[in-house]
């Protein structure tokens, strides 16, 4: 291990991982050139039982990626995907990289409205999607508007075991998109249907974009962060390098997160190419498949956000399922409750670490360690190469000493070159400085004594009643340390006196009970008055969340307005 001594977490760095490593920049493509070099033959997808090796992966991909040029695509292009887990989002990410284009990721569930602006925003030509009605339908009235020329169609079908394949049309044809024959659309057996002999181009790692990925940072306002061949091909280093002994070729990943998303795309899916190993792939999560999958597949290695984690936790026939395969767990994309860590630890014997990343920063920025401390409610140590600092909220540039509370910001190579054609959004969360670019991530945070960071909000969160500065999460902590709380969400809620006021959503485990004025005894000595939450609303279903799975306070704040409508 070799830390810097200037820097608040060299005393708690683990031995197993250097800080210091030197991690090349490259294309994005050579992780899964190499894996193909050095394990052909071994699994690279198990898609619900049909499988690809590496070299049979290989092969899809070079045809892809001369059917694209064979379409007009050239270097700095941009390529849309919007598929759901599966073969097809693999094959044609990789291929569009190995030709210098630039993939953007679609959510699947976006509606029709956002899709062209997305396309309009990145200016994407093709985009990929497959031939589910809810899915094909609103990409196909975006053609001709903007720049979307073509759309390459993927048939669920084709990926299927043989069996399925061919009774899955027959079973399944009231779900199968009916696909106009023209030309401005493409199937990917078409597309792929050549030597595989593409044009290679040459790719400059750290000006080159691999990736647009678009998110609605600290403005909510979606915006495309460019992220390079460096970015990315560093960032997926930095996180295989959290985890000292897995063992490459011989792991075996769980992708149950949207690839589309930027967790499961680097931690995922690029982790698992890093390893040259095996990724199970889901197309959704479904809580008693993903059970089932886990006692039958084995896997090894299984990234998710806390609500999966707390799911299985709690499903009722998990006695029936051995789940001891599981060796390192990593937790994103929300803040993960101390008992749901305890809980699945205790179930699957595993190590599961709660880390930290942006889709700013391709994305992983911070991680537990996991042979070394875990702090609760800790986002962990900065990962290799990887500074974070505490900035004033007053001032955006002072840096503050430990233990002081202000805005989280991080300087590395995974942080991005800036959002796609807004140069004005990109000053107001990139900054110069001596030592190199610092991204101001919008999370309100501190750093303890031994160099651990813990979030205390995010600044658009916070909420201000009469006066005081009230963080949602602290107040979620809270309550969550009631047993009988399985899903919380805090918000501020508009109140004509105070300004805003503390509202409390909350689904109760099954067969518990609670009441307002027991929960409120319960917090008396964890939360001061003006953080004591004046409502609280207790649902007999779970609480909304995005596709990944988080507890959406967004989609919560809506349903409140829409109720006051």
């Amino acid at each position: 291990m070799t830390v810097p001594p200037q820097y608040q977490w060299s005393k708690s760095y683990p031995a197993s991982v250097d800080w210091s490593a030197t991690i090349p920049a490259r294309p994005l493509y050579e992780i899964f050139d190499e894996a193909v070099r050095d394990f052909p033959e071994t699994v690279f997808i198990d898609f619900l039982n049909k499988t690809y090796t590496y070299r049979a992966s290989a092969d899809l991909i070079a045809r892809a990626a001369k059917g694209l040029q064979d379409l007009g695509v050239r270097k700095g292009d941009r390529i849309g995907l919007m598929l759901p887990n599966s073969p097809y989002y693999v094959f044609l990410y990789f291929a569009a990289l190995k030709i210098g284009a630039t993939i953007v990721n679609f959510n699947p569930l976006y509606a029709p409205p956002e899709i062209a602006n997305m396309v309009a925003d990145s200016g994407c030509k093709i985009v990929a999607t497959i031939d589910i009605p809810d899915i094909y339908n609103k990409l196909n009235r975006v053609v001709g508007q903007g720049t979307l020329e073509k759309i390459i169609v993927c048939r669920m079908a084709e990926i299927l075991p043989c069996v399925l394949s061919l009774i899955y049309p027959v079973v399944k044809r009231k779900e199968i998109a009916h696909v106009d024959d023209d030309a401005a659309h493409i199937g990917f057996a078409k597309l792929t249907a050549n030597k595989g002999d593409y044009v290679p181009v040459v790719i400059d790692p750290a000006k080159d974009l691999a990736v647009l990925q678009y998110t609605g940072g600290t403005t909510g306002v979606p915006k495309g962060a460019m992220l390079t061949h460096a970015n990315l091909s560093i960032n997926v280093v930095q996180s295989r390098n959290l985890f000292p002994n897995v063992v490459r070729g011989r792991e075996v990943m769980l992708g149950v997160l949207p690839f589309f998303h930027v967790f499961a795309m680097t931690a995922v899916l690029n982790v698992t190419v890093l390893l040259a190993s095996t990724i199970i792939m889901l197309p959704r999560f479904e809580l008693a498949q993903v059970v089932k999958t886990i006692h039958k597949k084995r896997p090894t290695l299984f990234p998710a956000v806390p609500t999966i984690y707390t799911a299985i936790n709690h499903y009722k026939d998990l006695a029936r399922y051995n789940l001891r395969c599981i060796k390192y767990c990593f937790s994103g994309g929300a803040p993960l409750p101390v008992e749901v860590k305890h809980d699945f630890e205790r179930l699957t014997g595993c190590v599961l670490v709660e880390g930290y990343g942006l889709s700013e920063t391709s994305p992983v920025v911070s991680c537990n360690p996991v042979d070394g401390e875990n702090k609760a409610g800790s986002i962990g140590l900065p990962a290799p190469g990887t500074i974070i600092e505490i900035v004033s909220l007053e001032d955006k540039k002072t840096v503050l000493p430990q233990g002081e509370t202000g805005e989280v910001c991080v300087r590395g190579p995974q942080v991005m070159v800036g959002y796609w054609h807004n140069a004005e959004e990109t000053a107001m969360v990139m900054d110069q400085t001596p030592e190199g670019l610092r991204l101001h991530t919008g999370d309100v945070g501190y750093m303890d004594a031994d160099g651990y960071i813990f979030i205390v909000d995010r600044i658009k969160d916070m909420i201000a009643a009469g006066g005081f500065k009230i963080y949602p999460r602290h107040v979620e902590e809270a309550i969550y340390q009631h047993p009988s709380v399985e899903e919380c969400v805090v918000a501020g809620i508009a109140d004509d006196y105070r300004g805003q006021t503390v509202k409390a959503f909350i689904k109760l485990k099954d067969g518990a009970s609670l009441t307002q004025t027991e929960l409120k005894a319960f917090l008396k000595d964890r939360l001061s008055p003006m953080e004591m939450p004046k409502l609280v609303e207790f649902r007999d279903t779970p609480l909304p969340k995005t596709l990944i799975g988080k507890l959406s306070r967004k989609l919560i704040l809506e349903e409140e307005a829409t109720k006051k409508a």
